[in-house]
């Protein structure tokens, strides 16, 4: 089902997620693929319906640092990362302490994020953490147009169109490691714009 990014279009897709089904939506970035965080099943479909390894971790988006902390760790860098770049681009690998959560995706550590888009944002509102990895196909190019989005991955209940994302690129995945910023994956935050949190 492909809904317009409206109240209607956002229910129906809060609704798909909270009954265990796999949306697509947009983010800041690109076009992405998530569901809920807490149940297996829908977890491991995402890396079904994507070809990708179980080893791979998928990332989490959320409304506000403030839904993050209640199931990770940040320290005081950390905090000062959030405030400055999010909602934004800037992904962060944190410590995860939600323990049911733990389980689930069956990691330690998990990346996750603020996106900077009104339509994510309101349905996060709604869900205030999902599954959120790009949707595509393992080791194909992810995108910001939805009419290619749809022509590339299937076995999604809900579609949440958004329009076409004006997207600079990719976030920059980071981990904040004994006081140190330590870029895991170059994006559209330059290390030289973390200088001024030290």
């Amino acid at each position: 089902m492909i809904v317009t990014c409206n109240s209607l279009g956002i229910r129906s897709a809060a609704k798909a997620i909270k009954n265990g089904g796999i949306v697509v939506f947009p983010t800041d970035t690109v076009y992405g693929i998530g569901c809920d965080p807490y149940n297996a099943e829908a977890v491991k479909l995402i890396f079904k319906l994507k070809q990708r390894n179980e080893t791979k971790p998928l990332p989490l988006l959320a409304f506000s640092q403030q839904e993050i902390s209640k199931v990770a760790y940040f320290d005081n860098l950390s905090v000062k990362i959030a405030k400055k770049f999010w909602p934004g681009p800037v992904t962060l690998v944190l410590k995860i302490k939600d323990r049911k959560l733990k389980q689930t995706l069956k990691l330690d550590d998990i990346a996750v994020r603020v996106p900077n888009n009104r339509c994510v944002l309101k349905l996060l509102k709604k869900c205030k953490l999902i599954v959120g990895t790009s949707a595509n196909i393992s080791k194909t190019p992810s995108s910001p147009d939805p009419k290619k989005v749809v022509n590339s991955i299937s076995g999604y209940d809900v579609f949440l169109d958004g329009g076409k994302i004006a997207s600079l690129g990719e976030s920059t995945v980071l981990k904040v490691k004994k006081g140190k910023i330590e870029i895991i994956r170059p994006g559209i935050v330059s290390q030289k714009e973390f200088a001024d949190l030290f």
